[in-house]
This record gives structure tokens, sequence and C-alpha cells, in this order.
């Protein structure tokens, strides 16, 4: 997805032009790669497009969508030049696709740009950078394409191309009246998962019926009664061009997350859909379709990358034949020739040869040995005697090839056989007559066709993103499976031909103004490439000037400033050095003596000469100089007076030295002082030693420089001191320490190496937990990241003046940064291994850390997880969750088996439950340190719900003495006792006052209705005490936040239809009258504000149709009338309880972007209002007062008492914060996946 992420040579022609400017020899500026040897152009990805780079290769190579695009002219779709003129209406996306298009087939660059066509869909750098699914980008982009050409003569340009149909029959079994259903297409949508292919998946789909009888029977509307009944589909009109998604994503709902369906599903070359279609007398090729481009997705369903194979219709690609291919033709020809002298070898063969050359086409038997002889020189009974029999028998055992005579003395060819000899057509078919067989003769026709095109012009390329490669057809199979798989299937009808003027002409019906912009453009990219060129043999040389540098320590260095000692020069390469000794004359203004130039290099240690450039003749570039090369100036002996000693053999080695410093008490460790020193390296190591070390002193060495592990400082042992520093590996950068005798305790002397490296000599922090009721102690323990816990441990209990005994019966717990004792470290560990810091705060605790084979687990108790303190226990990873709940029961002194566990969530909730009590731990993958909730009441059995059940009770406004009768489906939210949300991490104020009392849990089938879920509710024992007549007095939402969240409608729809989860609980309303709410019925509670207080009367529901319009104006008018006010006399507001504020509803339409449409600008189901079921509304009655101040006194309290808790909430992190600014250092950053963004394409009103 991201593969050209950070690639910048952008398309050479675009609108926009990226990158500031640079050197002439930076990548911004140079041209374009031409294209390669396939002569097709690729496209950039921006960054995360390639799922749109893949559509657009697909629809380029769609030669009938390409033509029909182009025959748009600038008087139908305007021109990019008028697009900033308000009065004239540009086509921008049809106009940027023409233009896209246009540089694929003839602009010579390696990888076109999207960039103007993806600003034409409105999108921005994050768009560009986003991930999105391929086949919504499909249907998206060809409704923007529609409605771009809306009023155009390509108005039905996608549906001409794209458009079928499908029908859906329903026919009574008594009656056969047929109902039928049509339905339209532009993509066909079929099944992955349990299928193995395409042609099963259509015959599911179009082929086989669903019968509707037993318990489940369909009213047929001429008999007037249940009946039996077949349902099926066909497809009715057939598309041009047929594309198939394939639903390769699916939700694991046990596993509550999403999956990519990787099995094999295999799909033809060639597919006939006559089976599925309604009408099947048409001609074959009526119904053939060829693919010709297969999408392909490798990845995840979280992200991945896109590319696509394609079939080069037109032949506008160069498909050279592999060096395999060529490989597997050689060994096919080698195979086929053996096989043929096989063959020639076989005595049918050679017997049916002999006959065949007799006049007469017989020959007596005994005259066939003979021949036989004559022709290969042996005979029959020494050849093929011993395995085939006498040749008499073996003519009667082939009596289908051989006629004997009735008196056995002659052979011949029986007629068919001679027929297929020599009455054969060019392909090698039996010439049959009419009346034969018509059915193999159909098929022998259709074997000779599918050879013919494949063997014709057109071949296969795979596009990915700016690399085109050619494949073989073959290789299509290999994305049938796997990660890396098939996604998106493009088919064109077999009957659709290409003209011959279309073969290997990219500029067919291109039309004439691009046409000459590309012209222009590829002229230019020629002069560019020439200049490149040009601008490519140009070298930056560095001239350092001898007379300005001097000689110490080894190495020249200016003298004076870096800009006067220095030169720079920019010449051609393919100049001589002669020339370059003319160019350097002329710049400076006086030399005295010879003028020698040599090459030089810059060290860390300073400049060093090494060869001396002679013959006056030679190239610049013969002589080696590149780019940037560095050459000194000078009269080739001395500088400054004194001698230098060119050459590699005398280069400077800048070495690190390090000695030990005294010990640091801070937690540090010991530490060094470090200084650095410039050697020749052609010295050997005795002169270092004697310039560095004291008598007795030895010398480390690590090549790896001063930072790394112990195991790469090695004593230079004493044979090796006549050894030079570059033999031994010492470079710029190499460290070497010097130890004196004092300090050589720190040495194996035996095996040469560092007994412990001074940097990863620490400390780590143990705090006693075993005896509570003594003061907390907390001691520094010595360590490195390979001492083993169970030495430091034993360090803590000496430290801490602790019982031996505690040795065996305590452990090292990690605390984290809030105080948490984490999971015990197995003593057998290092620190390095338990993967702790140096300075890390470990708890001394009893008990024993668990073994390899036991897991560590805390485990709390019922559903209030924040205030229920966590327990601790350790158990078999090989034990089950029965035996593991056993345990937690025993430990916490539960009673009874009416409990399960469950999972912690990452909200800190209870989450999923662990079902199989059977199953172990290890291959449920809990693993140590995890969390487990026991949870009271037991697992229903699979496929019910087991929904807790709360009555949701309306309330009257306090001071309202209405009656009941006037209370008809009222609530009003009453504002009392308010709570901090447990759930996030910001404080929220929420009501808590809220009526609901709970009534029971009921269990009940996923396959019920929700009528059954209410009946069922209504046998619970509170509701016995009610007086409900039916269910369709009970209004059914499920709980959210304590709250009303989703209203449920539909009594007759089954509860998996609503997706509950394992953890929904359901609030019931009761209501005074039967309730039946419409699909685009929304439910409203309606509250009018108390003139001259800032309250409101109880809240109404308030049922409002937005099955024609859901917006501000509809609203107000729908609550004028329910008060009988005039419209321009009110003003409404939504009320927001989680934030205790009122959002106004304006009288006009919203001010969102005016790329968006109409009608969703108006919806007040979209954002900012997102008006839903249950949802608040205030109004003002401006004939009353005239304030617009929707919000309450209560509204003013919540507000404060929010505002507090964040205060508070902030001062704890931020004290927290300070406290574990140590101990969280260096922790990794967790990286959250991005949230998925609908994608959408902003296109202009037309109509």
């Amino acid at each position: 997805m991201f593969g050209d992420l950070f690639e910048e040579n952008f398309s050479f022609v675009s609108n926009n032009q990226c990158g500031k400017g640079k050197k002439s020899k930076s990548k911004d500026t140079e041209p374009p790669a031409p294209r390669e040897f396939t002569k097709l152009s690729g496209i950039k990805n921006q960054g995360g497009t390639c799922y749109l780079n893949s559509l657009l290769q697909t629809l380029h190579f769609t030669p009938e969508f390409r033509e029909a695009l182009f025959s748009l002219g600038p008087e139908e779709l305007g021109s990019l030049e008028d697009i900033n003129k308000p009065d004239i209406k540009v086509r921008i996306i049809p106009l940027q696709l023409q233009r896209l298009f246009a540089q694929l087939l003839l602009l010579d660059q390696q990888a076109a740009s999207t960039t103007d066509l993806t600003e034409s869909f409105g999108w921005n750098s994050n768009e560009e950078m986003r991930q999105h699914d391929v086949q919504e980008l499909n249907r998206i982009l060809f409704s923007a394409l529609e409605t771009s050409l809306v009023g155009t003569s390509g108005h039905d340009l996608i549906n001409r191309l794209y458009h079928g149909t499908v029908v859906n029959q329903i026919v009574c079994k008594e009656c056969k009246n047929v109902s039928e259903r049509q339905e339209d297409f532009l993509d066909l949508t079929v099944a992955v998962k349990d299928v193995s292919g395409l042609e099963e998946a259509l015959w599911n789909m179009y082929v086989e019926e669903e019968y509707f009888e037993n318990d489940n029977l369909y009213r047929c509307g001429t008999c007037n009664k249940l009946v039996e009944a077949a349902k099926s589909a066909k497809l009715r009109k057939l598309p041009p061009f047929l594309t198939v998604s394939l639903l390769r994503f699916n939700f694991d709902f046990e596993k509550c997350e999403r999956y990519k369906e990787t099995s094999c599903y295999t799909f033809p070359i060639r597919i006939n859909l006559r089976p599925f279609c309604e009408q099947t007398h048409l001609e074959d090729l009526e119904y053939m379709y060829e693919l010709f481009s297969v999408i392909i997705h490798k990845g995840g369903c979280y992200g991945g990358h896109y590319h696509v194979y394609i079939k080069d219709v037109d032949a506008l690609g160069n498909w050279q034949l592999q060096e395999e291919e060529s490989k597997l033709m050689t060994e096919e020809k080698m195979q086929k020739d053996t096989e043929n002298i096989k063959e020639m070898e076989n005595p049918l063969t050679i017997l049916k040869g002999i006959i065949s050359e007799e006049e007469s086409k017989q020959i007596p038997v005994d005259q066939l040995g003979q021949k036989l002889l004559e022709k290969k020189g042996m005979s029959w009974n020494k050849k093929y005697r011993k395995q085939y029999g006498p040749i008499r028998k073996y003519l009667q055992n082939h009596s289908q090839i051989f006629q004997l005579s009735p008196d056995d003395n002659k052979v011949s060819l029986k007629e068919m056989y001679h027929q297929l000899q020599f009455g054969s057509d060019c392909r090698g078919q039996v010439l049959q007559s009419p009346s034969q067989n018509s059915d193999v003769q159909w098929t022998s026709e259709s074997l000779c066709t599918v050879l013919k095109d494949s063997t014709s012009g057109s071949h296969w390329f795979d596009l990915n993103d700016s690399k085109v490669q050619p494949i073989k057809e073959k290789d299509i199979e290999k994305q049938f499976q796997g990660k890396e798989s098939a996604y998106m299937l493009f088919y064109r009808k077999s009957q659709l031909k290409r003209p011959s003027e279309a073969q290997a002409n990219p500029r067919y019906r291109v039309p004439g103004h691009l046409l000459n912009e590309m012209d222009a453009a590829n002229i230019e990219l020629r002069k560019r490439r020439v200049d490149s060129d040009s601008a490519d043999n140009n070298i930056d040389l560095h001239l350092h000037l001898g007379s300005h540098y001097k000689l110490y320590n080894g190495a020249l260095h200016p003298s004076l400033s870096w800009k006067e000692s220095v030169l720079d020069l920019t010449i051609d390469k393919r100049k001589t050095l002669g020339d370059l000794r003319q160019s350097i004359f002329q710049l400076l203004e006086f030399w005295e003596g010879d003028m020698i130039l040599s090459t030089a290099k810059s060290l860390p240690a300073g400049l060093h000469v090494y060869q001396t450039l002679d013959g006056d003749e030679m190239t610049l570039g013969g002589t080696g100089l590149a780019d940037g090369a560095d050459v000194f100036v000078w009269n080739g002996k001395e500088v400054g007076g004194m001698e230098v000693l060119p050459g590699l053999d005398h280069e400077p080695v800048l070495l690190n030295v390090l000695r030990l410093a005294g010990y640091n008490e801070g937690g540090k460790g010991q530490h060094f002082i470090e200084s650095q020193h410039v050697v020749p390296c052609n010295a050997e190591l005795s002169t270092l030693w004697k310039a560095l070390a004291s008598p007795g002193g030895i010398i480390l060495m690590n090549i790896s420089g001063s930072d790394k592990e112990v195991e790469n400082w090695k004593v230079i042992p004493e044979e090796d001191m006549k050894k030079t520093v570059r033999i031994v590996g010492l470079t710029d950068g190499s460290s070497i320490l010097v130890l004196d005798s004092h300090d050589q305790s720190l040495v194996n002397v035996a095996s040469g190496n560092l007994t412990a490296f001074m940097h990863d000599i620490s400390w780590l922090q143990v705090k006693n937990f075993c005896q509570l009721e003594a003061e907390e102690k907390q001691v520094k323990i010595t360590a490195t990241v390979e001492t083993v816990m169970s030495d430091i441990k034993i360090k803590a209990i000496q430290e801490l003046r602790l019982g031996e005994e505690l040795v065996d019966d305590s452990c090292l717990r990690p605390i984290n940064g809030n105080g948490k004792l984490l999971s015990p470290v197995p003593e057998d560990y290092t620190v390095k291994e338990a993967e702790l810091k140096m300075g890390s705060l470990l708890g001394l605790c009893h008990g024993k850390a668990p073994n390899s084979t036991q897991l560590f687990l805390y485990f709390v108790i019922g559903s209030d997880l924040q205030g229920t303190p966590e327990m601790e226990i350790v158990v078999e990873e090989t034990a089950s969750v029965r035996e593991c709940l056993n345990l937690m029961l025993e430990k916490s002194g539960l009673p009874g088996e009416n409990w399960h566990l469950r999972r912690l969530d990452w909200c800190y909730e209870a989450g999923e439950a662990l079902s199989k009590e059977g199953a172990r731990l290890r291959e449920l993958n809990v693993c140590s340190g995890d969390t487990l909730v026991i949870t009271e009441g037991k697992l229903p059995p699979k496929g019910f719900l087991k929904v807790p059940i709360w009555w949701y009770k309306p309330l009257i406004h306090f001071g309202q003495q209405e009656s009941t009768q006037d209370q008809v489906n009222c609530m009003t939210c009453m504002m009392g006792a308010l709570q901090v949300s447990p759930a996030g991490d910001s404080p929220a104020y929420v009501q808590s006052d809220i009526r609901l009392c709970y009534a029971g849990d009921v269990e009940i089938s996923g396959e019920a209705f929700l009528e059954d879920l209410k009946i069922q509710a209504m046998t619970l024992p509170f509701f016995q005490e009610l007086s409900v007549p039916s269910p369709e007095f009970l209004r059914a939402w499920t709980l959210e936040s304590k709250r009303p969240g989703k209203l449920l409608r539909n009594n007759q729809q089954q509860l998996n239809e609503y997706k509950l989860g394992g953890r929904t609980e359901i609030c019931i309303e009761p209501l005074q009258k039967e309730e039946n709410l419409g699909p685009s019925d929304l439910l409203l509670r309606v509250q009018m504000g108390i003139p001259g207080e800032r309250d409101y009367y109880h809240s109404v529901d308030l049922v409002w149709d937005t099955s024609k319009e859901c917006t501000a104006w509809a609203l107000r008018h729908k609550l004028a009338a329910h008060y009988s006010l005039p419209v321009e006399k009110i003003e409404i507001a939504k009320y927001f309880p989680e934030k205790f504020e009122w959002m106004t509803i304006s009288s006009w339409t919203q001010q969102i972007s005016k790329r968006k449409r109409k009608k969703k600008q108006e919806s007040l189901q979209s954002a900012p209002f997102h008006l839903k079921d249950g949802d608040i509304i205030g109004v003002k009655n401006l004939l009353l007062e005239e304030g617009k101040d929707f919000s309450t006194v209560r509204d003013d309290i919540g507000k404060e008492t929010q505002r507090q808790l964040a205060m508070e909430k902030k001062k704890s992190r931020q004290a927290q914060r300070l406290q574990n600014d140590v101990l969280s250092e260096g922790k990794v950053a967790t990286k959250h996946r991005k949230p998925e963004v609908a994608l959408s394409i902003n296109v202009g009103i037309f109509r």
C-alpha cells in the first residue's frame, strides 16, 4: 500500500508543481524515467492509493470505456482552464480521467501521477494516505462519474457498459402464481466462505432454489393463504462488462473481529453464463465472457496492498518471452521428440505405415513380416515376438485397426483409421458428416477456438503501482488462495471484438487536443533528458590549496578559513587532466613552481593525500575523479616546510582512548574518561603502548566502538605488539581501554576478556512486602544485565536482614508506575531476560514464583470492577476453565456453582466469556498476568441469549399535577443525583435518577422474535403486578450507560437481526396504547419551556415520519402543528444530556461544505445533530418569552460538576506523571490502529 511513499519524482504533466528549488542534480528536477521494455506506464502511489491505481488501470485497459470517455469533447465537459471561472461549469472528474488515460497511453514516462485526479475528488493529503477498499471505490467512482456526466451524451456511459439486472421470483406451488422483483446491479457480489469457486457461487445464487415448506410457508396474494413455494433468482440482463466482487472479508462473531478468507477460490479464464440466465435461447457468444482483469489484495483485513493482473486487449505493450519460458519450451520440445522416437518404434505405427504404402491397401500376412525385415533390418520374431507374441495373433488382438480376410491370409486397415490418417482436416480432427455425433463435433470446434484465442496477441501484465511486469496466463492460478489473492474480477463479452486499427495503436481515438498536449510534453521531456544527460557529466571538485594548509598531528589542516583554503570548480568529466590544470591556473592569480595534483580525502583526523594524478591526455572520468572529489594542489614534496607522506600506508587513524574513573555512587556505576589520539595506520602497537600505558599496564581494544557489549573487548597479547594498527583491525572510531595494574582485576587473564563492561554495572531497587507490620524498607542491589534473579533475591534478603527461610518462600515482583505488583519474575531469568531496566523497583513478596508450566493470574468478582480488589492465583497452564474457576471460587470463598469466567476487555470491563469449560487455559491463549472476571450466573446454551430485563418507568415532572390520562407516553428527564461515568479517561457526568427497576433475566433463542421477548418479559414476577394487555403495549430499548439507547421496533423481527451482543441489556417501557412504529418513524421526547423560568414541562412522545424529508424546516412545521403555534413563533433545540448542552436547530439549512449535496446538508440525522430515537427536543414559545436560552439550572450544576471533576483528574494525572517519569523512560508507545473513515468523492451539481 505504501510502496512508493518516499519517491518524489512526480508525473511530468501536472497542474501542480511539487517540490522546492534544489540543486540541478536533485531528483526533484530530474526528468521522469522513460517507459521500460514493456512500453506500458504505471501509476505513482501517493502513499495509500494503490487501490485507486489498480482500478484506474483496469478502466484504462477497458478500451470501450476509455474511448467512450474520449468521445466527450470540451463543448460538453468544459475546459480545465476555466476551473476558476464561477459562471462556467467544468466537469473536472471526467476531464482529469481523460488526461490521465492520455498520459498512460502516450506520455513517455515510467509512471503517471494521480495528484490532479484526487484533487478533483476533493481529497486532501490525509485521504491520499488512508487505505480504502477497492470494491467500495468502484461503486463510489461510478456514482461520481454518473453525476458528473448528467446532461451530456455520456450520461448513460456507466449503465451502457456495466449495468445488468437480476430478477427474484417466488412461485406458488398451488396456483403457480409468480411474484417477481427486479434488481439492478453494476457488480455482482459473490460469497467466498465455504465455496470452492466462482461457478459454485453463481450456481448457489442463480440455480439453486429455496423452498418454503413445513413451518416456513409463504403467503400467496392470489391464494390468500400460507402455501408452499419456491424462491429463485436469475440473471435477466447481462452487461457488456461483468464485474465480480469477492467477499473475502468476514466477521467472526465469536472473536468479535474481522478476518480475511484466504481459502482456495477458483475462477475460469472463460465462463459461460447460460445456466444462470433467465433467457437461454440465444447463441453461445451471448453468454460467453473472458477474464481480462484481476485486482489482487495482499495483506489482512486492516491493511495491505493492491495490484492488478490485466490482459492487454489492444496489444499496446511489449510482452517479452522470459528465459524460464524458453527453457520450458525447450524441455517440452525434447520430451516431444522422445515421444516421437518411441512412437516410431511402436509396432502398431510401423505395421500401419507398411500397409498404407501398398497400392491395394492390403498385404498377405506372410509378406508383412518380410516387409518389416526390409524396413527395420530386424524380423518380427527377433524384435517383437517376446513382448507381443506371433504377428498373426498381434493383428487379431488389434481388430479395431486391422481387418483380416475371411481366410486370415491377408490384412488391411479399417476404413475409419485409414480416414484418420489421410482424411483429417488441418486441425487433426476426424472429418465427419453432419449426421455424425454433433456434440463431439461442437466440442472439437470449441476446443480449436480456445486454442486459437490462447495463442493470439493478447498477453497479461502485472501492474503494481509504478512497476509493470509481463506475466503468464497460468500465473493467475497463484491468486486463487492465500494472503495475496484475487479480490475483484472483470470479464468482457467474448463477442466484443476490437478493430484492427486499434491494435498496437495507442493514439487510436484520442482527442486531438490531448494528442497535441502529449506530443508537446514528449518533446519537452526529450529536451530535458538531453539537458540532464549533459548536466550528469558535470562534476564538482574541491580544490585544496597546499599553500593554505599546515601539517600537525599526522594530518593536514587549513591554516585559514575553509572558504579561503578550498576552491570549488565545476568541470565536464569528459575533459582531460591538462584541461583541469589549465582551469586551475586561470583561477589562481599566481603560482610558483611545479603544480602537482593529488587525490585527497577528509578523514576524522584531518585531510590526507593519496595518489598523484599523471597524464595530461587522460580524461577526468578515466582518472576516477567523481562528483564531490577532493584534489590537493601542491608541489608534491612538502607543506609549510614539513614533508608529507602520501598514500594508503600513511593514513592517519583517530582512536578513542578510554581510562577508568572512580565509582559513582549515584547509580550509574563506574564510568570512563575519554580522549582522542591520532596514529599512522602503519604504526606498531608497541609504539602505541609506550605512548599511552604506564609500566605494568595493559591495553584492550574494541573495534566496534566504546558503547558495545562486554564480549567485544579483547586484551592485546604480547605477540601482537609487533603488528601494525591496520593489521589488528583498528580504524577510525575504534576504542582502546587502558588499564593500570590496579584495574586488572576486571580482566579474565586466561580468556583475555573483560569480566564486566563498566556501563552495565548498575542497581535495582527491592522493596520489602514480606513483613507488612514492620516499617517498609527499600534497598539497592548492585547488578548487571547478566545477573540471575535468584542472586538478586538472596542479596535483597541479606540487605533487608530477613530470615533465611524466605529464600524458599518468596519471589520478586516488578512494581509498575501505579504501584501495582506485577507477575513474579522466574528465578532462573537474568535481568536482561526479565526485561527489567536498571533502576527498576521490585517487590519482595511471599510465595514461590511460577515455573514454566504455570500461569500467574489476577481475578476479580462481580460487575463493579472499579471498586472490587484484585486477587491472585497460580494455576497450571494445562488446567481447564472449570478447574481454574473452582480454584478461584475456593480462594475467594464464594459458594455454589452458579458462576462463569470472562476475560477483561480493553475498557476494564467484563468482556468475552470463556464458554468452553472443558478447554485448557493454554488452548484459549490465557497468559501470565491476564485478569479474569468471575461473573454470577450460568452461561446460556449455544444459540441462546441471556438478556437482563429492566422496567423503565416514565417520570412525571415535579410540581405538575397532571392526571395519568394526561401523561400518555410521557417521560420527564429529572436531574437528581449525579455520578462519574466509569467508561473512558475523561470525566463524564451522567444522570443516575432514571427510574429503572431490575425485573430479572430472560433466556431466549436468538431466532425468536422481538414479540417473543416481550411475552417472556411479561411472565417475570415483577410484571405480574402490572396489567399489560399485550406486547403491543410495550416498547423495548437497549440499555446503554443506564439510559435507553437503541429503540427495537418491529415485533416480527428476529433477535439475531438486531445483532445484540452477549452483554446487551433490555429495558421495557409501558405504553397507554398500542404502538407500531414504521422504519422511517422517529420517536422524539418533546418538551415545552415554562415561560419565565429556566425549566420545562413534562416530555411528550412525538412520532415523526421522516420518509419524505428529515430537515429542520420539516421538524419545525411538525412541532408547530403539534402545539398549534405559528411556525415562525417557535425555536427548537436538541439536548445532549452527557454534556448538559443544547444545540439550536436553525430555521435554515446547516452551514456545511458546499461540496456536499443539498439533501445531505439538511438532514438532521447527519452531523452535527445526529438525530435518533429518544432524543430530547426543547421548544420555546416566542409569543410568551423572548429569550432563546434553552439551558436550565440543572445544566449549570452539571457543567460545573463536570468541570471540577476534570480539573481533579488532570491534577491527579500530572502528579502521577511526575512520580513515574524515571520509571516510564524508554517505554515503547503503543501504536493504535487509525479509525476507519468512509470513502467519498465530491462532485459538483450539473443538473
